[in-house]
């Protein structure tokens, strides 16, 4: 089945590069190796790393819950609850579930928090441009500004006391995209504590979020993917402990037509890729909802304002990647931060 995620192979899409490299370390706690599980979900491919013992119902209620969070919000399959909303927009109220209803609300509020340089409500631009299909393609003006009335945070309507959802005008659509995949991992870290795991590695195909500490009592060191090379190739490492690493970057689904890059992250407020210096954007908090959510806003305000938008938020840190490879870290990386390519040049 697709899911909000899918993306169809193409002759001419760069489809999705890890953006994070994961360097794990000697195991001398409860296991000799590493146990892992890997399932194509979410349209990406999920693996969950447990470090230490744990039931085997921990895997299997970390994939049954993501393939229900899939089922609910998934914008490319009928019958889930964000297609019934999409479907009746402009018309009437539909009834959710608690967590569809949730991912809903706080993506309204991430993107009212970001100005609307993030909004939830651009799925009809993303169905326009299409990309990560076969069917991307540049729109034209027209087409674009006819497009443009239809993106409007404001206008997702909720009511609260029903947990329903209406879009105000008629062909709106919602696209749940930059923030369901990190709420996913955050119920997964929620499922796996219950079973009691004190370390492992949640990867739901870039989205990683780390718990507790590597195996030596020490924080995971986890590198950055370079924007510019093949998977495994990283500009620097940075050493996290319970925390989520998001990157947002113009590699990750792109098509080219008359020798211009067009990458997926639309801005919307014009209708077209954001057009700044940067190349990658990654956000480390402890929220991966949050971080998934940030990652794109904070790509869109570029650098300058990106830094400051960060800034202002509690427990956030982001690394900036400019497309002339020059490296910029929030303050509090300022000691965890490292570069491990010569390519690089770390600026502040």
């Amino acid at each position: 089945m697709k899911s909000i995620f899918a993306l169809k192979p193409s002759r001419i899409l760069l489809i999705f590069l890890p953006t994070i490299l994961l360097f794990s370390s000697c195991n001398k706690n409860n296991l000799s190796e590493p146990v892992s599980k890997t399932e194509f979900v979410l349209g990406t491919v999920c693996t969950i790393t447990l470090y230490d013992k744990a039931p085997d119902q921990a895997f299997e209620e970390s994939f049954k819950k993501l393939k229900e969070i899939e089922d609910k919000m998934t914008i490319n399959a009928p019958g889930s609850e964000v297609d019934a909303v999409n479907n009746a927009s402009g018309v009437e109220y539909i009834k959710l579930s608690d967590e569809t209803f949730y991912v809903i609300k706080e993506g309204k509020n991430y993107s009212e928090l970001s100005g609307g340089i993030f909004d939830i409500s651009v799925g009809p631009m993303v169905k326009l441009w299409n990309i990560g299909t076969d069917s991307a393609r540049v729109p034209t003006q027209e087409e674009i500004d006819g497009k443009l009335p239809l993106i409007g945070y404001k206008n997702i309507l909720l009511n609260e006391k029903e947990k329903s959802v209406m879009l105000k005008d008629k062909a709106m659509l919602i696209d749940l995209g930059g923030v369901a995949k990190g709420y996913a991992a955050d119920e997964v870290k929620k499922i796996l504590k219950d079973n009691g795991v004190k370390s492992a590695i949640i990867n739901l195909g870039g989205n990683v979020l780390t718990i507790g500490e590597n195996t030596q009592g020490r924080p995971w060191r986890v590198g950055i993917q370079n924007p510019d090379a093949t998977r495994g190739d990283y500009v620097g490492t940075v050493q996290v402990t319970d925390q989520t690493i998001v990157t947002s970057g113009i590699y990750e689904r792109y098509f080219v037509a008359d020798s211009k890059h067009y990458h997926h992250m639309l801005n919307p407020f014009d209708g077209y890729p954001f057009e700044n210096n940067l190349a990658s954007v990654t956000i480390i908090t402890d929220v991966s909802m949050v971080a998934d959510a940030f990652s794109t806003s904070v790509f869109g305000k570029g650098l300058d304002e990106g830094m400051q938008y960060v800034s202002e938020q509690k427990n956030m840190e982001a690394i900036f990647v400019t497309r002339d490879n020059q490296v910029y870290i929030t303050p509090g990386l300022k000691d965890n931060f490292k570069i491990a390519n010569a390519d690089f040049k770390l600026m502040n």
